[in-house]
């Protein structure tokens, strides 16, 4: 978000306003109270006497509460005023306003409070895209006391109820309040907005989440029950310290509880933009925290797993095994004006599910998961050999079906403009970019374990490590650029290589598909001051035709992506190069008060004391906040337990953490990385203390 919007989360339900706490129409900022990807409240405006209020300061409770210390006075700085105001807001399910006036006067002081509200319940891809001529009608009345704000379309209904905790004068618009305050006393009152938001008869299908994690409990207790149970982190670089927290928090901010595992939760992707149920990022975020907070991993399996493709849809571009991309429950989802019930575009969630499904089993034992979800596993290998091969050449490779609004990109990378040549030409479909490659050669690997070890299916898995065996021979061919020594992006439809240089060549060393001279390669380009900014890697190199340090995919760095190439640099033995991206991205927290944001600017370090910040970003957002958690295992060499890690290249036989902490000259010693209650549960290995007290 950017420095001039607040936000609260709960669930999917969430606020977005301006620094005084009010919602502000205004077509540059996505404020608004959310919930089901419907915006319930487009105005939320106090004003004391006519006037709007200044702000003194803001006390950010976490996630889920902000404090706003305000004295009337509009935006006049030099306000000197006897009175203040602490507006408080907490969401559940809906928003909650404690208003609380002091009158420092030695005389008593009247005020007129008005609070004008409106709600244009708009999609929040309306929101985000440009709103479109709604379908539906408006209605609005006043209720014994209270103001409905209403939409109906259809089936479709939704409704914002305003009410007030002391007696108020209730119009279309707004409530108006008349306060009377004594010398040196204080007044209260609680404003509330609350959505009621029935299901549209014929689509209980679709089931709207639970709107927070363990709805009704004390939210302070909630999440200081999800520190404690974390890992605990001390070192001599308190930024690192503070980061650890910050992500972990925000980890804890980003969770919703899905409907058949009410009491569990995932992660959704981000603020504002995507607290919803995304197959890629949920997937990914979850193995970033695996070692921290594994009930994530092993309840975005089994929802994913649930809502596995099963036919063939052009609209949803549904497949039998694909995994979904985005689920959604807005109106242009249920009036199928969107394809998000759900949506399956995504090339890369599908392999990255069967690679999370058997890290989990790695660092929790948790072999009944694996069980369950069998049937599951096998029919996502059957789509990677089936549906994924548009080309018929083994590799997979995406081309929309839904031409109407489906995404052309169905990568990580997925804007319009993210694939293309060096000279700066897009490439023809179908599109297979390098990573997914490496993606699948994982995915079959770690299945076949899976079938060996869990699944009594030697015959399976034999046939899976030959495929794998293949792809790699044939991947190490087809995709080098040899006069370049770097691996090409994409092949096109006709199977030339896109050669633009990019991350997504990252991606291949922590799957493991590169073969040892080309990592060697690959670690230099992507250390080369053509890739490394200095703060991280960017997603596409200078010197490239659509290199734009501030373009969303095409120059900018994300913390996510670095995180995932730093760990890939440590699974080929890179240590020392881990080592400075991890310095590079932590630094840059330190910058964002420890909340990385989605993505930040590719200018060089040398040009600017600080991050350039990317102005759309959102924050928190999951696999940023995920990052520092990967970094630090690539910082400590943690891995799961296990002596069958096939999918580990040039793992060394003595994990050398001291010497690689030691690289950034930042940290200095990490003195303890101790064990919370959870961990111990399961296989997975977190070295003690004493493992880790530097020589």
């Amino acid at each position: 978000m950017a420095e001039d919007q607040v936000g609260i989360l709960d669930g999917t339900t969430f606020i977005v306003c301006d620094r005084t706490g009010d919602i502000v129409p205004s077509a540059d900022a996505p404020h608004g109270l959310f919930a089901d990807d419907i915006r319930l409240l487009s105005k939320w405006v106090l004003t004391i006497n006519g006037e709007r209020l200044s702000t003194l300061s803001i006390d950010d409770v976490h996630y889920f509460e902000n404090r706003f210390y305000l004295v009337p006075g509009g935006q006049d700085v030099y306000v000197n005023s006897t009175v203040t105001v602490l507006r408080t807001h907490n969401l559940n399910t809906g928003l909650y306003e404690d208003l609380v006036i002091v009158n420092n006067d030695r005389r008593p002081v009247d005020l007129t409070l008005r609070v004008e509200a409106d709600a244009d319940f708009a999609d929040i891809f309306e929101v985000k895209d440009g709103a479109t001529p709604k379908k539906g009608r408006y209605y609005r009345r006043t209720d014994d006391g209270r103001l409905v704000l209403g939409y109906e379309r259809e089936r479709f209904r939704r409704e914002t109820i305003v009410s007030s905790s002391v007696p108020a004068t209730v119009d279309d618009d707004g409530l108006t309040l008349e306060v009377h305050i004594g010398p040196h006393s204080q007044w209260s009152a609680r404003l509330s907005a609350l959505p009621d938001l029935p299901m549209p008869r014929g689509l209980e299908r679709l089931t709207i989440p639970g709107r927070a994690v363990r709805t009704g409990r004390d939210k302070q207790g909630d999440l200081l029950e999800w520190l404690d149970q974390a890992p605990q982190l001390e070192c001599a670089w308190e930024p690192l310290r503070a980061t650890y927290r910050q992500s972990l928090i925000d980890l804890a901010s980003l969770r919703f509880s899905p409907f058949l595992a009410e009491d569990k939760s995932v992660p959704a992707a981000g603020l504002p933009w995507f607290m919803a149920l995304f197959g890629r990022d949920s997937i990914l975020t979850s193995f970033q925290a695996l070692p921290f907070a594994p009930e994530l991993a092993a309840t975005t399996l089994q929802v994913l797993a649930f809502r596995q493709g099963s036919r063939v849809d052009n609209f949803r571009e549904e497949e039998p095994g694909r995994i979904l991309h985005e689920l959604r429950y807005g109106e242009m989802t249920i009036f199928e004006e969107s394809p998000h019930s759900p949506y399956f575009g995504s090339a890369d969630a599908t392999p990255l599910f069967l690679v999370l499904l058997d890290e989990y089993e790695r660092w929790t034992g948790d072999e009944d998961l694996v069980r369950s979800v069998e049937q599951e596993a096998r029919t996502a290998i059957d789509w990677i050999d089936t549906y994924a091969d548009l080309t018929g050449t083994g590799y997979i490779s995406y081309q929309r079906r839904n031409t109407r609004n489906g995404l052309e990109n169905q990568c990580w990378k997925d804007s319009w403009d993210s694939i293309s040549y060096r000279d700066g030409r897009l490439p023809d479909f179908p599109r297979a970019t390098c990573e997914l490659q490496g993606y699948a050669y994982d995915a079959k690997r770690r299945t076949a374990r899976l079938a060996r070890t869990f699944w009594n299916d030697p015959a399976y898995a034999d046939r899976l490590e030959r495929e794998a065996a293949d792809l790699k021979q044939r991947f190490n061919r087809d995709f080098w650029i040899a006069d370049g020594e770097y691996v090409a992006l994409a092949l096109d439809g006709d199977g030339r290589q896109v050669d633009a240089m990019s991350s997504n060549m990252g991606h291949l060393l922590w799957s493991g598909i590169l073969e040892e001279p080309k990592a060697a390669a690959v670690v230099r380009h992507l250390m080369s001051p053509a890739l490394f900014s200095g703060w991280g890697v960017r997603t596409l190199a200078q010197g490239e035709a659509r290199y734009n340090p501030i373009g969303y995919h095409v120059g900018t760095v994300w913390p996510f992506d670095n995180s995932f190439i730093a760990w890939g640099m440590r699974c080929y033995g890179y240590a020392e190069e881990a080592a400075r991206i991890a310095a590079g991205i932590l630094d840059a927290a330190a910058f964002y008060d420890g909340r990385l944001p989605e993505a930040f600017a590719g200018s060089p370090r040398a040009e600017t004391r600080y991050p350039v910040n990317y102005p759309t970003a959102c924050s928190p957002q999951a696999w940023s906040s995920g990052a520092p958690l990967l970094l630090l295992r690539a910082m400590l060499g943690l891995w799961p337990i296990g002596e069958d890690l096939v999918t580990r290249p040039a793992l060394p036989a003595k994990l050398d953490w001291v010497a690689l902490l030691d690289i950034p000259g930042r940290w200095g010693r990490l003195d303890a990385f101790g064990r919370g209650p959870r961990a111990g549960r399961g296989r997975g290995h977190q070295p003690t203390p004493q493992q880790l007290s530097a020589p």
